[in-house]
């Protein structure tokens, strides 16, 4: 019988410590063959009703057999068509998210949870940045950069502290000045100081790890300003529907190893940004590493004073949804107090 998860059973059941284990673990799975994931598909479609809105849908499917669970999370909102400069911007009053993961057990294909997409959504993509810094990043780091104010930079703040509990400071900088000011009590970790600043330049400059997470599709920051010695980490990429670049060319350039999730997504959502560097010669496709690669240990990517590490988390999957919501699953299966859905509902017999 399907059991209903919402975003606050996500939030009650899942840790931050136990989804970065679970994302170390789906993409370990996944360098050795084992998990199965698709590169996500998006599309657009104006609204007809000539408001000036467009339908938005972010497709993913995943398998992770060692949770014994897939999904499918089925994407859907309204966006502004165009939106602000620089910006997706989500639709206005009808910005309510009608996202839905699936997930199925992979004994029986029978579907056992219809879940929230929201909190999960930012938990995974924080977990994800935790297994790299757990991978790559120095023990002795305290100062952390933080671009960005929203979902995905609140949870990835927590993922980098939890991977690096030496990090004692971070600095955050938002253009929204309200914003920047109000993110010290959005995010409590404990013993770490969370500073808003006044520019991105003091955000990068003296940080141990930068971290940008921001709907920006344009640079962050000025790649000119990174010395040895730093990590650095985004998210914004470029899709089939859209054109991003969160870090400038610099970035890449000085990059000694870049780190990615997935390989076949930076082609087919066709990640303009690292592949015209690629072919104009100017990165070298040696240099970069799936981040499954160093889960399982066939490949060992450093921070050191001396050089500066690029990890671009550049695409969600799938089989992130069904380890994480396997982790909530196995913790709510049985509790008497679930909604659920009659499987009679949802089984249909086989035409022949």
């Amino acid at each position: 019988m399907a059991i209903i998860i919402s975003d606050d059973d996500v939030r009650k059941h899942l840790t931050m410590a136990e989804c970065i284990e679970a994302m170390g673990i789906c993409f370990g799975d996944f360098a050795q063959g084992k998990a199965k994931t698709l590169p996500r598909l998006r599309y657009r479609v104006d609204a007809p009703d000539d408001s000036g809105r467009e339908y938005f849908s972010n497709v993913h499917v995943g398998a992770v057999p060692s949770y014994g669970m897939a999904c499918v999370r089925a994407g859907s909102n309204m966006l502004v068509k165009g939106g602000a400069p620089g910006r997706k911007t989500m639709s206005s009053p009808d910005s309510t998210n009608w996202t839905v993961i699936i997930l199925y057990d992979l004994n029986t294909a029978e579907p056992v949870a219809f879940m929230h997409e929201s909190y999960m959504s930012g938990v995974r993509v924080g977990a994800t940045t935790g297994v790299a810094v757990d991978k790559v990043a120095r023990d002795d780091v305290t100062e952390l950069g933080l671009l960005g104010t929203g979902r995905q930079a609140r949870s990835n703040c927590e993922a980098i502290c939890t991977a690096r509990p030496s990090i004692k400071r971070v600095k955050v900088f938002s253009p929204t000045k309200e914003n920047r000011e109000a993110f010290p009590s959005q995010v409590q970790l404990e013993g770490v100081e969370i500073v808003p600043v006044g520019s991105a330049d003091e955000v990068v400059v003296g940080a141990d790890i930068v971290c940008s997470m921001t709907n920006s599709t344009t640079p962050t920051f000025d790649g000119n300003l990174l010395v040895p010695g730093q990590m650095v980490i985004s998210v914004a990429n470029s899709d089939v529907t859209l054109k991003r670049h969160e870090v400038d060319d610099t970035t890449f350039k000085k990059a000694s190893d870049i780190i990615i999730n997935d390989w076949e997504s930076v082609v087919s959502n066709q990640q303009t940004e690292l592949l015209d560097l690629i072919d104009s010669g100017t990165v070298d496709r040696d240099r970069i590493f799936e981040l499954g690669m160093l889960c399982t240990g066939d490949a060992t990517v450093k921070q050191t004073k001396d050089n500066i590490v690029y990890y671009k988390n550049n695409t969600g999957l799938g089989m992130q949804f069904a380890a994480a919501g396997a982790v909530v699953y196995n913790k709510m299966k049985g509790d008497d107090t679930n909604r659920v859905v009659p499987p009679e509902w949802l089984a249909a017999e086989e035409y022949a």
